[in-house]
């Protein structure tokens, strides 16, 4: 029988971070209640929230969820947030929604 410690999947605590104390990309509602409208890529739906580097990478893995109307918005702020974080966004489905807007 396998011993189950060892099989048990990370999970974010309250505090963010996952369980070997790493830093997650989930916020708990709390903490989004706390963001600034100008922390998300959608700041009228209060979506896709970027306070850090980390959330950014997360916007840019979860934007082909992004309805068609929202992407051109959502494609210029993960570029306004990445270049504010230092991050380099690679794609360029992300970099031509950005030109629609």
């Amino acid at each position: 029988m396998a011993d189950s410690t060892k099989t048990r999947t990370k999970r974010a605590s309250s505090t963010g971070r996952t369980a070997a104390g790493n830093r997650s990309d989930r916020l708990d509602a709390a903490d989004r209640k706390k963001l600034r409208s100008s922390d998300y890529g959608l700041p009228d739906k209060r979506e896709f929230p970027m306070p850090d580097a980390t959330h950014v990478r997360a916007a840019e893995a979860y934007f082909r969820y992004a309805s068609k109307e929202d992407k051109p918005q959502l494609a210029h702020r993960i570029l306004m947030k990445a270049k504010k974080y230092g991050v380099n966004v690679e794609s360029d489905t992300i970099r031509d929604w950005a030109k629609k807007k």
